[in-house]
């Protein structure tokens, strides 16, 4: 299972205690209700943060694999350039 899925599962794991903890709970209607938005803010809050770090974590890698590719594209064109220099001096 990877950690993206692990640590989703968990979230919506304390999520859903936290809300059959608070249903059951015997407090107020409205304290209830209000204690429901205070977890659901949590909960939302939670989720755009791992989002946020998803999103940094793509970002990251596909710096990485541009970054190797134009690395890659550069040794090529080297390369390319060094074998037609070679050929020239031995058609010389």
């Amino acid at each position: 299972m990877s950690s993206s899925k692990l640590l989703t599962g968990i979230l919506v794991g304390a999520a859903a205690g936290a809300v059959l903890g608070i249903l059951f709970a015997p407090d107020k209607g409205s304290e209830t209700r209000k204690k429901i938005k205070e977890k659901g803010k949590d909960l939302g809050d939670a989720i755009r943060n791992r989002f946020g770090e998803l999103e940094e974590a793509i970002a990251d890698r596909y710096d990485n694999i541009r970054s190797e590719a134009n690395e890659l594209l550069e040794k090529g064109k080297d390369k390319a350039q060094n074998m037609k220099e070679e050929a020239r001096r031995s058609l010389s």
